[in-house]
């Protein structure tokens, strides 16, 4: 499983996820960060920083929220 970032990261974007990512998974996209779901080792640490709680476990996510992890997916996949 992996961490994704929802839609309260887009006005934000305060990036204190970055910094504290052991494995280097999270990037800045044009509208928000992006967690690579191939690379997150599930550890947390970007979920306790995050200012404006827009971090969840994928497990976690409510329907209308999956497409956060679409977008995630999407955005490594086209690089």
């Amino acid at each position: 499983m992996a961490f994704v970032i929802l839609d309260p990261c887009g006005p934000e974007k305060s990036a204190e996820c970055v910094s504290v990512c052991p494995v280097d998974c999270i990037e800045e996209g044009k509208d928000q960060f992006y967690i690579d779901p191939d690379i997150c080792i599930d550890c947390g640490a970007c979920k306790a920083v995050c200012p404006v709680d827009a971090i969840e476990e994928e497990y976690d996510l409510s329907p209308d929220q999956e497409v956060f992890l679409e977008k995630a997916e999407k955005f490594f996949a086209d690089k």
